[in-house]
């Protein structure tokens, strides 16, 4: 089930009031850089006692002692695992903070059975993927790629109609494919358009698809009728390759598919077959494998927008996430539940 805000999980014993726990960097050196170069780790050393040695990205070779004093983990891009065994090097860790978006990456079942409280900044990391999402479905409503491409190519203007004819955004049907924190903020940015948006997500009964202002449908339903899919269901085995052959083989001629999910949702073969023929078009920030052989005719189609991973939080967005984060350092420090807290059970429902 979904975390409810101010909820602390799996809360340890901590001093009670305000005070500074003893809190260490667990990231890449390359992000602990861009972040103190953007300012956005100033804030932390006002809430809590950081360590001096810099950020740790092996635990097998940090400072056992400071280790042994750490209450605090303080997370991004490039954590390394806590496993049970660095875990019993921090007998006085009590909360993780991570200050971008999956923890799976890092924290282990070891983590949970410690009862050691974690947060993410995941919902600070949805804002910017949905905003990218948002320009896709409008931009593939416009045909802007297709556009921009024959412009160039022919170096003159396209007669409007009937070029455009059956083309725009008036009354287009949007498929949503996942109620996440990212598919819930692209249904919302959604809402002052004259758009039709379906849903699919096995958790959102008709009820509560009717309050987020959808129409909630059966995946293959929801693919056969729209004129975007848009993706946004976590990575797990059960959503392994979700759109195979056949399911890709329902979408519309002319849809698009959008995916800055993760890559194995998609069966990058039979989407590549399908795009080649011309028949969709997709717009892809994740693809399996992440970066595709230089040979993919992805790279080249004119029905293709491809970027590397980009439609999460990236430049001056980094900042956004660790600031939620300290604002939870704080909250720890001052003795109050987390707002973004993260449990066991999130997990197989997240990215």
């Amino acid at each position: 089930m979904p975390v409810p805000e101010g909820t602390l999980l799996n809360s340890s014993p901590r001093p009670a009031g305000t005070h500074r726990p003893r809190t260490a960097l667990a990231m890449s050196r390359e992000i602990h850089g861009s972040l103190l170069a953007d300012g956005a780790l100033d804030r932390l050393s006002t809430v809590a006692r950081v360590g001096a040695s810099g950020p740790i990205s092996d635990f097998a070779t940090a400072d056992a002692t400071e280790l042994a004093s750490i209450e605090v983990l303080f997370t991004h891009w490039g954590a390394p695992r806590l496993t049970e065994d660095v875990l019993r090097r921090m007998p006085r860790l009590r909360a993780v903070v991570h200050a971008a978006g999956s923890v799976k990456h890092h924290v282990t079942e070891s983590v949970w059975n410690r009862g050691i409280s974690v947060s993410s900044a995941a919902a600070a990391n949805a804002l910017p993927v949905a905003e990218f999402t948002l320009a896709a479905i409008l931009f593939a409503g416009k045909r802007v790629l297709d556009v921009a491409h024959d412009y160039a190519r022919t170096r003159r203007r396209p007669e409007l109609l009937p070029y455009f004819t059956g083309h725009g955004n008036y009354h287009r049907t949007v498929g949503i494919v996942g109620a996440s924190r990212i598919g819930r903020r692209v249904i919302e940015l959604l809402r002052p358009f004259d758009l039709h948006v379906l849903l699919h997500d096995p958790y959102v009964d008709e009820a509560e698809a009717r309050v987020l202002g959808v129409e909630a449908v059966g995946l293959d339903e929801l693919v056969r009728r729209s004129h975007v899919v848009s993706i946004h269901a976590p990575q797990l085995p059960e959503t392994r390759h979700m759109f195979d052959a056949r399911r890709l083989a329902l979408l519309a001629d002319g849809a698009t598919l959008v995916n800055t999910a993760r890559g194995s949702l998609v069966d990058t073969e039979a989407l590549t077959e399908r795009l080649v023929s011309g028949r969709i078009h997709a717009v892809l920030d994740v693809t399996e494998p992440e970066v595709l052989p230089a040979s993919s005719p992805l790279y080249t189609l004119p029905n293709v927008l491809l970027t590397p991973h980009i439609a999460g939080s990236l430049g001056n967005e980094l900042g956004r996430m660790t600031h939620w984060a300290v604002d939870e350092v704080r909250r720890y420090a001052q003795g109050l539940p987390f707002v973004h807290g993260v449990g066991p059970d999130e997990l197989t429902r997240s990215a």
